[in-house]
């Protein structure tokens, strides 16, 4: 890691904790915007996090990547409410001690960091001026169901949920209760119009990757006005085929997808879903685009940048 970029702890207000992150601040005494970055499902805030750190630095923004509890078969991990704190704690501790613009604090993840952004946007959407969450699981229950069937090493992801929950959320009512605390479909509607939210994922994942895309598109569906909800028959169509039905194809372009090109795409007030050619992607270029356009009491702009930045393309893995 740059030596711009170094180790902190810092106190996690639920249990009075002290919690490790990487942070690199910005340069200079004027308040600069914030990104809280988030590792994914299976690891913690020592994964590898250039990506985000690097558009931090260009930008001359605040960047922390906090461990929020580590890796999410972990029962004190994966959306726990020690997690929530732990992750609104560290937007607090950077700033008691840095000069923070309040009106450009920014979410962004992916997989299990998808997962945990879109909790964060449903349970805490005051804080976030804006959110950008990457092939998110939105429902720990379901997710445990889809993976549970599994004949692949994706499998592993059911064993994780059963950890975490303390069992099986399809045969004992209390687990499944736990499983929809730490899923933001839990929460999704009553935070609709609070904070922008932008979620995507490529058609693929599901299939070359681990979280179908109904995972997205349901999340979607929570904060969007009934109107513009995307209905039961076209998600089974596009988780069951990898491909969007006919009258559902995006027409324009978005240059800052460029070769992950943009499939399907529809806005709801206050949420925007993306599905793009690819699969457990996160793609940090138009991510930072899109954040780099939104300003807190501002309408939203649904602009990704103008460029392809193909130093975004991650395909995430465990």
């Amino acid at each position: 890691m740059s030596e711009a970029i170094r180790e902190i702890n810092y106190l996690s207000a639920l249990d009075q904790s002290m919690q490790p992150a990487f942070f690199a601040p910005a340069s200079g005494d004027d308040p600069r915007p914030l990104v809280v970055a988030l590792h994914t499902w299976s690891y913690d805030h020592t994964q590898e996090s250039g990506s985000f750190f690097i558009r931090c630095a260009e930008r001359n923004w605040h960047c922390i990547f906090p461990k929020f509890r580590g890796p999410n078969w972990l029962p004190e991990a994966c959306g726990s409410d020690l997690v929530v704190s732990d992750i609104v704690s560290a937007v607090d501790y950077v700033k008691a001690n840095y000069p923070v613009d309040n009106d450009r604090i920014y979410l962004v993840g992916g997989s299990g960091g998808g997962h945990a952004s879109l909790l964060l946007a449903a349970r805490q959407p005051e804080v976030w001026t804006a959110v950008s969450s990457w092939c998110p699981i939105s429902d720990i229950a379901k997710w445990h169901a889809q993976c549970s069937v599994l004949k692949n090493e994706n499998n592993v992801y059911a064993e994780h949920i059963s950890k975490a929950c303390g069992g099986n959320p399809a045969e004992d009512p209390k687990v499944f209760a736990e499983a929809m605390k730490r899923s933001s479909v839990n929460y999704l509607k009553s935070s609709a119009g609070k904070t922008i939210v932008d979620i995507g994922t490529g058609i693929h994942d599901g299939h070359t990757g681990s979280v179908p895309v109904s995972q997205t598109l349901e999340a979607f569906n929570e904060l969007a006005a009934e109107a513009d909800r995307i209905s039961a028959e076209d998600i089974d169509f596009m988780v069951k085929n990898e491909a969007v039905p006919e009258h559902l194809k995006f027409a324009g372009e978005d240059p800052a997808y460029g070769e992950k090109k943009v499939l399907f795409r529809r806005v709801s007030g206050m949420v925007r879903v993306t599905i793009f050619e690819g699969g457990h992607d996160i793609l940090a270029g138009p991510a930072f685009g899109f954040l780099n356009q939104q300003f807190r009491g501002n309408p939203p702009v649904w602009n990704s940048g103008e460029t392809a930045d193909f130093r975004s393309i991650s395909t995430l893995g465990r």
